[in-house]
C-alpha cells in the first residue's frame, strides 16, 4: 500500500471522532506501530486536526471546512484544479505562488463543521492527484442527478483492475482527492471509490430508485 493511500485510510478511521490506539490502527492496516506514529506526525503537519499522543491514542475532534456560502463545490473544485495545474508547472515562482495561495485559503477557513463532503484540509496529497480522474466528474455528477447506474473500470490500490456496476449516490471532497459513495452490485454493499483511481466510467441505460438499505441515508461511513 502506498503511503498516501494509508494516510487516507487513517483519516477514514479517525473520522468517527472516537479515540483509536496506534496499535489498533497498525493491526488494521497491517503495519508497525512506529509507522503509525510517523503517519500521525505527517497528518498533524499537514493540518489535519488530529489530537492525541503516543501510548494513549488519536482522534479528530473537528474538521476544518469551507463555508458553503462563500464557495460552491463547483467553485472549490475549479479553484483547486487551477492550483493543481499551476503547481505542476516548471516555473518555480508560480509553483510557490500556488502553494502560498493554498495556505492563505486554509488560513481563513472556519473550524465550524459544515458537512463532511466539504472537507478541505487533506494536504498530504500532492497537487497532481487533483487532476487525475476529473474527466469522470461530469458523467458521475449527471448519473447521480438522473439516478442512472454506472459501469466502472476501477484500479484498486493494489493495482488490480476490477469491473463494477454501481448506483452512484454522493461525492465527497477530501482536499485534492474526490471520493464516490455508491452501492456496488458486485459486492452487494456500499463502497467508497477514489475518483482518481477510476480508469473508465460509462453510463448504463438502467435507472435506479431508492430502495431500503441501498440509499444514501442508509450509508454508515463508520461501519
Amino acid at each position: 500500500m502506498r503511503r498516501t493511500d494509508r494516510l487516507f485510510d487513517i483519516v477514514q478511521i479517525l473520522r468517527d471522532g472516537k479515540l483509536h490506539r496506534a496499535q489498533d490502527i497498525a493491526d488494521r492496516l497491517e503495519v508497525s506501530v512506529r509507522t503509525i506514529y510517523r503517519d500521525m506526525d505527517t497528518l498533524v503537519a499537514s493540518g489535519i486536526p488530529v489530537e492525541g499522543e503516543r501510548g494513549v491514542g488519536y482522534m479528530v475532534r473537528e474538521q476544518i471546512t469551507l463555508p458553503p456560502l462563500n464557495l460552491s463545490p463547483a467553485e472549490l473544485e475549479a479553484l483547486n484544479l487551477g492550483m493543481a495545474i499551476v503547481a505542476e508547472a516548471a516555473d518555480t515562482d508560480l509553483k510557490a505562488a500556488a502553494e502560498t495561495l493554498a495556505e492563505k485559503i486554509d488560513a481563513v477557513l472556519p473550524t465550524q463543521v459544515v458537512a463532511e463532503a466539504d472537507t478541505w484540509k487533506f494536504a498530504v496529497y500532492p497537487f497532481a492527484d487533483a487532476a487525475r480522474g476529473l474527466a469522470h466528474m461530469g458523467p458521475i455528477r449527471a448519473a447521480i442527478k438522473s439516478r442512472q447506474k454506472l459501469h466502472l473500470t476501477y484500479r484498486r490500490i493494489d493495482g488490480v483492475l476490477t469491473e463494477r456496476t454501481i448506483r452512484p449516490l454522493h461525492m465527497e471532497y477530501w482536499g485534492r482527492v474526490w471520493t464516490l459513495t455508491a452501492w456496488c452490485e458486485l459486492r452487494e454493499g456500499f463502497r467508497v471509490f477514489r475518483i482518481d483511481l477510476i480508469e473508465a466510467v460509462s453510463p448504463l441505460p438502467e435507472i435506479f430508485a431508492d430502495e431500503p438499505g441501498k440509499s444514501l441515508s442508509d450509508f454508515d461511513p463508520h461501519a
